[in-house]
C-alpha cells in the first residue's frame, strides 16, 4: 500500500510537471493548425455573428453561447489498446529497474562505509528524477495527447485534486522543499518534537527515522517544514555525544576529570579530531547539592552513538566506585536523581 501511495503521488506530481513544461513549449512555439485559413476565417464569422447579435435587442445569452461554443477546440483522446499495452510494459520496467537499482545502491553504500551517506542522499534524487522520467515517457511519447487535450485535462485534474487531497499536496510540496532545501539529508541523526533517530528515507508524503529503541517512525513531510528541527550531524560522519552523571560535591574534581577525560579518550569510538570536553554544574535535589556533569566528545561514526555514551558512562562510574570517590549509596542515590529527572 505505501509503495503504491508513493507511485500515485511520482505520477501526480510529473504530470504537474508536465503539463508546466506543455504549455510553456505551446506558448514558446505555438502549433499551426493544418487548415489555418478556414480556422481563420470561422473564427472571423464568429465574432461577426456575435457583433451583430450584440446590436440586435432581440437576441438572448443562449444564443450567443451556442455561437461560441462552436469556436472551443476540439479535444479529442487517441488512445489505443496497443499504447495501453506499451504503458503498462514500461511502466513494469521502470518498476523493476528502480527496485533492483536502488536496492544495489544500499546494499552497496553499506558495504563502503566512506561513501554510505553519499549514496544514500542520491537515492531519494534518483527515485523522484527516475519516475518523473518514466511518466513523462508514458506521457508524452505513447500517447502522445494534443496540446489542447493535455492542458484541459490537467487543469480539470489539477482543481479536482487540489481540493480533494490538499493535505497530501502539502506533505508532496514539503518534501520537495526538503530536498532542494536539506534541512537535513538521509544518513543524518536528527530530532523532531519527541522523536530522535537516523534518516533512513526522505519520500514525497513523510520522512522515515529509526529511533535508538530500532523502531521505524514516519513523519508527514508538512510536520517537518512548520517544526525545527535539531540536526546532529549536519552531513558528517562523526557527531557529539553527551554522557551526564551526578556526583557528590566533596569530590575530588581534578581526579574526577581526569577520569572523565581517560574515559571518553581511550574508548575504540572516540573521534579524537575534536575535542573532549567536561562541564560541571551545581544543582539542588529534595534539599541536597549535587554536581552535574557532562562528558562531551565525538563518536567516530554516527551509529556508534548510542554504544560510545553507554560506554563512557560505564567506564566512568566504574573508575570512580574503584578509587573509592564515590560510595555506593551516593551511585544509588545518584541513579534516583537522574531517573526522576529524566521523567
Amino acid at each position: 500500500m505505501y509503495r503504491l501511495n508513493r507511485l500515485v503521488l511520482i505520477l501526480l506530481l510529473s504530470v504537474l510537471f508536465l503539463s508546466f513544461f506543455s504549455v510553456m513549449e505551446a506558448i514558446a512555439q505555438p502549433e499551426k493548425p493544418q487548415n489555418a485559413e478556414s480556422s481563420s476565417a470561422d473564427t472571423l464569422v464568429s465574432i461577426k455573428k456575435v457583433e451583430v447579435m450584440a446590436h440586435d435587442q432581440t437576441v438572448t445569452t443562449g444564443s450567443i453561447e451556442d455561437v461560441l461554443t462552436e469556436t472551443r477546440p476540439d479535444i479529442k483522446w487517441n488512445i489505443t489498446f496497443g499504447k495501453i499495452v506499451w504503458a503498462v510494459l514500461v511502466f513494469l520496467a521502470a518498476l523493476f529497474v528502480l527496485k533492483y537499482l536502488i536496492g544495489f545502491l544500499e546494499t552497496f553504500a553499506e558495504r563502503w562505509t566512506n561513501l554510505r551517506l553519499l549514496i544514500k542522499r542520491l537515492i531519494p534524487i534518483i527515485r523522484v528524477a527516475g519516475w518523473s522520467f518514466v511518466v513523462y515517457v508514458i506521457i508524452a511519447d505513447i500517447f502522445a495527447p494534443p496540446i489542447q487535450t493535455l492542458i484541459a485535462v490537467t487543469a480539470s485534474a489539477g482543481i479536482a485534486i487540489g481540493f480533494a487531497s490538499q493535505d497530501i499536496l502539502k506533505n508532496v510540496f514539503g518534501g520537495i522543499m526538503i530536498i532542494l532545501d536539506r534541512p537535513f539529508q538521509v544518513g543524518d541523526k536528527i530530532q523532531v518534537g519527541q522523536h530522535y533517530g537516523e534518516v533512513v528515507q526522505i519520500g514525497l508524503r513523510s520522512v522515515r527515522i529509526v529511533t535508538p529503541d530500532d523502531s521505524l517512525v514516519s513523519i508527514p513531510n508538512s510536520d517537518l517544514v512548520n517544526q525545527s528541527v535539531s540536526n546532529s550531524n549536519s552531513g558528517q560522519f562523526y557527531c557529539q555525544v553527551v554522557a551526564e552523571f551526578y556526583i557528590p560535591p566533596n569530590i575530588d574534581l581534578v581526579k574526577l576529570k581526569r577520569i572523565a577525560y581517560r574515559s571518553a579518550a581511550v574508548s575504540r569510538y572516540v573521534y579524537l579530531n575534536k575535542p573532549i570536553a567536561i562541564i560541571i554544574k551545581n544543582e539542588i535535589f529534595e534539599g541536597r547539592s549535587l554536581l552535574k556533569v557532562r562528558l562531551k566528545a565525538y563518536v567516530l561514526d554516527l551509529r556508534y552513538e548510542m554504544p560510545f555514551g553507554s560506554e563512557m558512562t560505564e567506564t566512568v562510574m566504574s573508575e570512580l566506585l574503584k578509587q573509592n570517590l564515590i560510595s555506593a549509596a551516593d551511585l544509588a542515590f545518584t541513579k534516583e536523581t537522574y531517573r526522576q529527572k529524566a521523567q
